[in-house]
C-alpha cells in the first residue's frame, strides 16, 4: 500500500504580509484625497473664481454702454473733488416706490425699489417730471424681468443701475449720469 502522507494534497502556504500591506492603498487614498481637494480648492478653483467674478463686476460697472462709462468717469471726478467741468451742482430727482412682481415667483414675491436720478443738467428735473409715467413704466419693466437669483447676485445693483441709466437716457435724450437706489426690498 501507498504511504498515507503521499495521498494528501499539499496544503497551500498561508498568505504572508496580508495585514498593513493590504490596507495601505486604502489608507493612502483616505488621507490624501481631502488634502488634494483642499489644495485644488484653495490654489486653483478659488483664484479662478475670484478672477472671473472680479472681471464680471468690472465689466458691469464700466462696460455697459455709453451711460455706464460716463457714470464711471463721473465717479472718478467725484473722488477728485470736482462736480463737473463747469462747477455745476448735481441735480437729483427722486422716483419713489416702484413695486413689481419678481419674475419666476408666480406673483408670490414682490420687489419694492425707490430710485434717485442724478445728473449735471439743470433741465433734468423738468424732463423727469414731464416723463414720470414713462420712466416709472420703464423701471417697472426692467425690474420685473429679474428673478430672485438675479437680484441676489453681488453685482445685481450695478447691473440694474447700468440698465436703467441706458433706458432712462433713451427716453430723456440723455442727462442721467447716475442712479441711486434708495430703497430695495424683496418680500
Amino acid at each position: 500500500m501507498a504511504n498515507p502522507a503521499e495521498n494528501k494534497p499539499e496544503a497551500a502556504p498561508a498568505p504572508s504580509g496580508g495585514g498593513v500591506k493590504a490596507w495601505l492603498p486604502l489608507m493612502v487614498t483616505i488621507l490624501l484625497m481631502p488634502a488634494l481637494a483642499f489644495v485644488m480648492t484653495k490654489f486653483v478653483l478659488l483664484p479662478q473664481l475670484a478672477k472671473s467674478l472680479g472681471a464680471e463686476t468690472v465689466n458691469a460697472r464700466e462696460g455697459h454702454g455709453e451711460a455706464a462709462s460716463s457714470s464711471s468717469s463721473h465717479h472718478g471726478e467725484e473722488k477728485s473733488g470736482k462736480e463737473g467741468g463747469n462747477g455745476k451742482a448735481k441735480v437729483k430727482v427722486p422716483l419713489s416706490k416702484i413695486v413689481v412682481n419678481v419674475s419666476g415667483s408666480l406673483g408670490s414675491r414682490l420687489l419694492l425699489a425707490s430710485l434717485t436720478l442724478a445728473g449735471n443738467n439743470n433741465e433734468l428735473k423738468t424732463k423727469v417730471e414731464e416723463n414720470t409715467d414713462q420712466l416709472r413704466d420703464m423701471a417697472s419693466s426692467v425690474l420685473s424681468t429679474k428673478t430672485i437669483t438675479d437680484l441676489e447676485k453681488p453685482e445685481a445693483r450695478n447691473l440694474l443701475r447700468a440698465e436703467l441709466i441706458s433706458q432712462f437716457n433713451s427716453v430723456l435724450g440723455g442727462g442721467v449720469q447716475d442712479i441711486y437706489i434708495t430703497e430695495f426690498a424683496i418680500q
